[in-house]
């Protein structure tokens, strides 16, 4: 018998029954909780009604759902089906969900009731698709998820599953190309709480823990699922927009004791006028997505008296090193490896480097957490490894006490505010604009998301630079094609772009100017 987070899940149910599993707070204050009791019947209920739906063992399912209680009981029911769970942000556009339904051949589609126009958009295109199910409200064409839970029974329902089975499919953007299924099989849960979730976020047994991520990425899968769920602990959810002095309220009024959020969410909140009149309750907090500044580090020490630990880890692994409690923290560092892990710093060949030579960040391809490969994409997963070593496209090195520190990345992907972002889509958003004759995308240094993404753009019509209001016009039009947090928050237009003697775009030339002028 196969490893099944699901059981996992289950067996705390059977042993604290009454422990609250999720507490969802509402944008208007309204509350919902669940426990975990609950949450096992549930799930029970509607794997077993999906199941007499007919989705069998190995569906490949997109999920399209905002942060919520509904998000766990999907996934949760979903891995019972042992089925392979698509996590899908609910700012995917119609191209987007077009892109993975084909790529990944998807059968099985459950979407919030206002996300699935976007779904209907392409059915003609995606003939995979079988199986629509809307919640939080009836659609034309859909099937009702909340009316499926009186076709299902409580009593215990879960499919058996090897380890090897395909458990979670994420997508991750490239720098050429569409973005890549990441392939995680069902025993990456137990690999990720073995490491992430003991050395790590360390979420204790009936602790409130708040991780800030939304359901559609990977990071929502380790923290808010797994490491909180896995760990025994209460998932606190908040369904309102990013507030930072809400988010202070909500930690101080509900007595958050873990705290799991982007460097930007602890920048911005970092800055709240009276951040000391806020009295929380935090144990501990953590950070990943990028480097967090010293700033935030100190402020939150100096005035709640808590040290926040940073983290570093992909969509193709696992967390990979940190900063562990009761470690020296090293402003900058994204920390150490963890205990037994190896991860190094390699040149272009796969040798490991010595101390503070720069390099790849790369990690054992013996690590039992890391990806299965690119899904249908052998020459990707190919060039991702140096020999032994799976290279993650970020440049580091080593200090003489084995800290890592990020240097860069060693392609043109952009992170910003945690966001990963391939600039070839956002590219390819804004040449659909009949004013666009060509384009660059890169990061361009920002204080508070760390990067942003600028587009560099040649005008079909160079005149056509001197309407005030064309900026603003091609962020909509990029923000309409593709997720909205891929748009260009600046836009430069030029005459002409640096490229190499083939005609390739030299973006570290576009990466250069930006960062003379940070």
């Amino acid at each position: 018998m196969g490893y099944n987070f699901a059981r996992e899940v289950d067996r705390i149910a059977e042993q604290y029954p009454e422990r609250l599993a999720i507490l969802c707070v509402h944008a208007d204050g309204s509350e919902e909780r669940i426990e975990y009791v609950t949450l096992q019947k549930q799930t029970n209920r509607l794997a077993s009604a999906l199941s007499r739906m007919g989705i069998k063992k190995g569906a490949r399912a997109l999920v399209l759902l905002p942060r919520g209680v509904d998000s766990y009981v999907v996934y949760l029911s979903l891995l019972k089906l042992g089925a392979t769970v698509l996590p899908g942000s609910e700012m995917l556009r119609a191209g987007d969900i077009r892109y993975r339904v084909q790529h990944a051949d998807v059968s099985v589609v459950i979407a919030a009731s206002n996300l699935t126009a976007a779904v209907d958009e392409v059915r003609v295109d995606c003939p995979s698709m079988k199986h629509f199910f809307s919640v939080g409200g009836a659609v034309d064409g859909w099937t009702d998820l909340d009316g499926l839970y009186d076709l299902g029974t409580s009593a215990e329902f879960i499919v058996e599953t090897e380890d090897t089975d395909l458990c979670f499919l994420s997508y991750t953007s490239g720098t050429t190309g569409g973005p890549k299924g990441v392939m995680h099989t069902y025993d990456w849960p137990r690999e990720h709480l073995a490491v992430a979730g003991t050395y790590w976020f360390d979420a204790k047994p009936g602790e409130l823990a708040w991780a800030t991520a939304g359901p559609g990425w990977a990071k929502w899968v380790w923290s808010p699922f797994v490491s909180i769920l896995g760990n025994g602990a209460t998932a606190f959810v908040y369904q309102g927009r990013f507030d930072p002095a809400a988010y202070l309220g909500l930690m101080e009024k509900y007595k958050v004791g873990l705290l799991c959020a982007t460097p930007t969410e602890y920048r911005l909140m970092a800055k709240v006028n009276g951040i000391e009149n806020y009295h929380l309750s935090l144990r501990s907090a953590v950070s990943a997505g990028e480097p967090l500044n010293r700033e935030v580090i100190d402020t939150f020490s100096r005035v709640f008296g808590i040290t926040v630990r940073d983290g570093y880890g992909q969509t193709e692994n696992s967390l990979l090193a940190g900063t562990l409690q009761d470690m020296e923290v090293r402003p900058g560092s994204m920390g150490k490896p963890f205990p037994g892990m190896r991860v190094d710093i390699v040149d272009d060949d796969g040798n490991v480097l010595g101390p503070n030579e720069i390099g790849h960040i790369a990690v054992h391809k013996s690590f039992p957490a890391l990806f299965k490969g690119y899904l249908s994409d052998p020459d990707r997963t190919a060039r991702a490894f140096r020999g032994e070593w799976y290279v993650t496209g970020d440049k580091g090195r080593k200090d003489d006490d084995g800290y890592i520190w990020f240097e860069g990345r060693s392609d043109d992907i952009i992170i910003s505010a945690g966001y990963t972002i391939g600039p070839f889509e956002v590219e390819d958003a804004l040449v659909k604009h009949p004013k666009v004759a060509e384009c660059a995308v890169i990061a361009s240094p920002d204080p508070e998301r760390g990067a942003i993404v600028k587009a560099y753009v040649i005008l079909r019509n160079p005149e056509d630079a001197n309407d005030p209001g064309l900026v603003a016009e091609l962020q909509e039009h990029v923000k309409q094609v593709t997720a909205p947090y891929k748009y260009p928050r600046a836009i430069q237009f030029v005459e002409s772009l640096p490229k190499t003697t083939s005609g390739k775009i030299r973006r570290i030339e576009l990466r250069d100017m930006e960062a003379s002028k940070a």
